[in-house]
């Protein structure tokens, strides 16, 4: 695998029409700095405002990954995504004169093809991957979907599909390195069932869908009239037959399992939103955007507790996300205010887990019923309240120079005693931001996550420039 960073040598530019939108789309794609990422630019939009391509940033899931900032969006970003991501380029601008990139054939070869002829530059700082250190396990009973991440010194992905289709029927493939996808995967087509296609055009979708860009299998039974007549309504005049394969107009398949490996391309295309590639083996049953999408989230979570811990943290522990001394590069608080032992849970922008241990050398027992030591009330909502600080921070790029202030308490209560001995968990999740302030609601349980529940807190803070 590559160690260094590397953009595109040139600017190259397609054109087509969206997929979905049936727009005009002309797209050009050019070099980016280190550490740039991936981002759309609409030029189309007053300012030509920038979308970083994250998973903070998706914003519908409606058969393809819609990518947003204020009301500029980008549908349909997927096939550009996994294209980018099979030729290995981290840094790269992709600017964009409407809300959707050209569909062309409804696969990822022909951005592979051009990005090829751009050619590529190495840069000097060193890629930066997304070890999978532990396995990993995204389930949707419902759905009946498994993603699965499992460590891996390379990148391999394994995808199954069963629709349960004479046409279709199951499939299964395996991408054993990234080097393969270009040929192997990035050609394969997007598709989707014959029932399917009358409601996703009253949905307003496939507005630029034909036989060329897309495969349509059979699945459903069908009149030459009925046919006609739902061709008609799709604006579509040439001639159209059922087919003899169980593919519609008897399109021909460019790989036997082509539609299972147009799911690794678009699962690769939603990975890229993690913000970095991976180094792991990525096994999915039945996989779908929804689905990838969600599987991102824990992945993107790991990634910026990785980079945290990278960050602040020296001694590397399986089990904890920010130790002591790594909370005292976050926290201004120092010996006898600083009540927060260690996190051990942090999903960023969302929700943390902080832990104290509770011993009889605490300062406060020496005058707080010192006959019955009990920890002040007001203390424990003081440490829950630093442990939402340590999450608040989490939604800044930079936590040096900002500070954490505790500006009011609502529906605080105290349930059971502390005392010397407990251990206390913080869990503390965000209920609602208003610019710098945030809205918290924090619980503390004694000796284990879900133990007994000690206190309870809605309390409000602001990020503010030291």
């Amino acid at each position: 695998m590559l160690t260094k960073q590397r953009t595109i040598a040139k600017e190259v530019s397609i054109s087509g029409v969206g997929l979905h939108t049936g727009n005009k789309s002309n797209m050009t794609f050019k070099p980016a700095p280190e550490d740039h990422g991936i981002s759309f630019r609409r030029v189309d939009i007053e300012g030509s405002p920038e979308i970083p391509a994250d998973i903070d940033h998706v914003t519908d899931l409606s058969r393809g990954t819609t990518i947003a900032v204020g009301n500029a969006e980008v549908k349909t970003v997927e096939h550009v995504l996994a294209a980018i991501m099979g030729v290995e380029i981290d840094n790269i601008l992709v600017e964009l004169d409407t809300n959707e990139p050209p569909v062309i054939d409804g696969s990822a070869k022909p951005f592979i093809d051009l990005l090829i002829n751009a050619g590529f530059a190495e840069q000097e700082k060193p890629k930066d991957y997304l070890v999978i250190e532990n396995t990993i396990h995204y389930r949707a009973k419902d759905a009946e979907v498994d993603i699965v991440a499992f460590p891996l010194d390379d990148f391999k992905v394994t995808v199954m599909i069963d629709y349960r289709n004479p046409a279709l029927g199951s499939q299964y493939t395996s991408l054993f390195n990234m080097g393969e996808f270009p040929t192997e995967f990035a050609p394969a087509r997007t598709f989707c069932f014959l029932h399917e296609v009358e409601d996703l055009h009253e949905q307003g979708l496939i507005q630029g869908g034909k036989f060329d860009n897309a495969v349509v299998i059979v699945d459903r039974d069908l009149s030459e009239n009925e046919l006609g007549g739902l061709m008609k309504k799709l604006g579509i005049h040439d001639s159209v037959v059922l087919g003899q394969n169980g593919i519609l107009n008897n399109t021909q398949l460019r790989f036997p399992n082509e539609p299972v490996r147009h799911k690794v391309l678009d699962l690769i295309g939603d990975m890229a939103l993690i913000g970095a590639p991976i180094k792991g083996h990525i096994m999915a049953a039945r996989p779908g955007h929804k689905h990838n999408i969600e599987f991102v989230k824990m992945l993107r979570n790991l990634y910026k507790q990785n980079k945290l811990k990278m960050k602040y943290q020296v001694k590397k522990e399986s089990d904890v996300i920010l130790d002591i001394n790594a909370i005292k590069k976050m926290l201004p608080h120092r010996y006898p205010f600083l009540l927060v032992d260690k996190v051990i849970a942090l999903e960023h922008g969302k929700s943390i887990t902080g832990v104290k241990n509770v011993t009889i050398n605490e300062p406060f027992f020496q005058g707080h019923f010192p006959q019955k030591p009990v920890m002040p009330g007001v203390l424990i909502v003081e440490a829950m309240a630093q442990t939402g600080g340590l999450l608040l921070l989490s939604f800044f790029e930079s936590y040096e120079g900002k500070l954490a202030y505790f500006t009011s308490i609502d529906k605080a209560k105290f349930r059971k005693q502390v005392i010397p001995g407990d251990q206390l968990f913080f869990n503390v999740e965000v209920l609602d931001r208003k610019r710098n302030i945030f809205k918290l609601k924090g619980k503390v349980h004694k000796n284990s996550v879900d133990g007994e529940l000690a206190a309870e807190a809605e309390f409000m803070c602001a990020i503010v420039d030291e």
